[in-house]
């Protein structure tokens, strides 16, 4: 429950979408991409353990909270076993991190503690940036562009700017989960102090927001297709389910509902970079 396998797809979708692309240019090593997808992973179920522990230590996750049960606030897990499984998934993903400094070198170093501080800070130490209103800006940067080129570059130690343009719809949509999840848990957030995008801005906006961004996803396509080929529009075919998620998003409000949207747009990156990546291919 507090690894939050609905969430999951945000950081396996760039993996697909880079190591593609360097399939396209002509090289793939097996092993580089079951490390960086396990090393991603895990960097993602540790980023949302961390998340769980210190939202409760904080006081954020309280009992009017209509998401899923936390492990931690809900007292399930003891917050010592919480931190404990957060130490041990950070370090099996810095061991996944060894075969790709060996074959990448050290910048692939400084990827991996900089995207293990990036999900400590989320909402833990001193200054939490998920409590100010950054988490969606963090989740592009290091979900969409940081992984997409990042896993190009385990494999070709370069970063071609079309690597760089594939990135942003992959980064949008992942940070479509945070802004769902945040637009559920407002009125929760408001009260704990916690000054999320959502709140910030408020449903109505928030909401609007979330289309803008989904639909701006859609928007890169054709400039990533001048990049390529037609092939990369194939995403489009993906559509019909990212319209029926904004409807879904814009009107409903309850617990049930928008936690299904949440696993939805966790469904829609992934069918979203299955489609791009087999568009990259294609071309």
């Amino acid at each position: 429950m507090a690894a939050r396998v609905r969430t999951l797809p945000a950081i396996a979708a760039p993996v697909l979408v880079g190591t593609a692309l360097a399939i396209r240019d002509g090289e793939f090593d097996v092993f580089a991409f079951l490390c960086a997808l396990a090393g991603a992973l895990l960097i993602q179920i540790g980023t949302n353990l961390a998340n769980d522990y210190s939202d409760a230590h904080r006081g954020a996750d309280t009992e009017e909270r209509i998401g899923p049960v936390r492990v931690t606030a809900g007292g399930l897990v003891p917050p010592r076993q919480v931190l404990l499984a957060v130490y041990v998934t950070f370090g099996l993903a810095a061991l996944c991190g060894v075969y790709l400094v060996v074959v990448a070198g050290w910048p692939l170093v400084v990827v991996g503690v900089l995207s293990i501080l990036a999900g400590v800070a989320y909402t833990g130490g001193p200054r939490p940036y998920g409590y100010v209103g950054l988490g969606e800006v963090f989740v592009f940067i290091f979900f969409g562009v940081v992984a997409v080129t990042g896993s190009y570059y385990v494999q070709i130690q370069e970063l071609p700017w079309i690597a760089f343009a594939l990135s942003v719809p992959i980064g949008l949509l992942g940070a479509v989960i945070l802004l769902v999840n945040n637009i559920r848990d407002i009125d929760t957030d408001r009260r704990s102090g916690k000054r999320t995008v959502a709140v910030r801005l408020g449903r109505e906006r928030a909401r609007t927001l979330f289309a803008c961004v989904v639909l701006g996803a859609y928007a890169t396509l054709p400039v990533i297709a001048l990049g390529l080929t037609a092939w990369t529009l194939l995403p489009l075919l993906t559509l019909p389910l990212a319209l029926r998620l904004i409807a879904t998003v814009r009107g409903h409000t309850d617990g049930p509902t928008l936690n299904e949207a949440l696993a939805a747009s966790g469904r829609l990156e992934l069918a979203f970079a299955l489609t791009l990546a087999a568009g990259i291919l294609l071309s």
